[in-house]
């Protein structure tokens, strides 16, 4: 059996991932492509478990060090019980965040080294990688707007940081991408969602051999 293919969508908050993730699994499986869709933090009950923890707006939060664990744990929990048997059985699994997320948010945004969050993905999910990451970048006025529609004054403990957080984040997964061209496909975000989701398979057509 052919081995499924692993995607991931990645970018600031606003971005419209989870839109084009929708997108992009109703394309393939109008392909006859087997698709599985999924997310991080959660994806099985206990990932899930953990993001209410890192999510929720209750108590004081984590450091970035605790924060970064919880992440790794849930992202495990994720790789061994969904993404690699889905992938084995030769379906192919597209997940709104993964590794990157938390390399630019608990890396560049809380402070960690790319390295340490790469060595917690490398004990607890084998080091892993999307065979393509998709990258949504958005100018920070179109993010507000997405922001204030979706959430309200309901921004979860992560998305409701500061500016500047977010600022280095933005820019932590714009190194990332220049860094590892092969794995990254950078997509502007800031048109509607059927023209960013014209980016969006003319980039998964660049990188797989799909059935028009």
């Amino acid at each position: 059996m052919t081995r499924g293919r692993f995607i991931a969508l990645e970018g600031g908050e606003g971005a419209g991932k989870s839109t084009q993730a929708r997108l992009l699994a109703a394309a393939l499986r109008a392909r006859g492509v087997d698709v599985v869709t999924t997310r991080e933090p959660g994806g099985t009950p206990g990932a899930e478990a953990i993001r209410d923890l890192l999510l929720g707006t209750e108590g004081e939060g984590w450091h970035p060090r605790a924060e970064a664990l919880l992440f790794a744990v849930a992202r495990s929990d994720h790789v061994e019980r969904l993404i690699v048997p889905a992938l084995d059985a030769g379906q192919w699994v597209i997940c709104d965040r993964y590794v990157d997320s938390s390399r630019a948010y608990q890396g560049g945004g809380g402070g960690l080294s790319d390295a340490e969050v790469l060595e917690l993905h490398r004990i607890g999910s084998g080091g892993l990688l999307p065979d393509l990451t998709l990258l949504f970048e958005v100018s920070p006025q179109v993010a507000a707007g997405r922001i204030a529609l979706r959430d309200g004054e309901q921004a979860d403990r992560i998305g409701g940081r500061e500016a500047a957080f977010h600022l280095r984040v933005s820019e932590a997964f714009g190194r990332f991408a220049a860094a590892e061209p092969h794995r990254f496909s950078r997509i502007d975000g800031n048109g509607t969602p059927e023209q960013t989701h014209a980016l969006v398979m003319a980039a998964i057509h660049a990188t797989f051999d799909l059935k028009p």
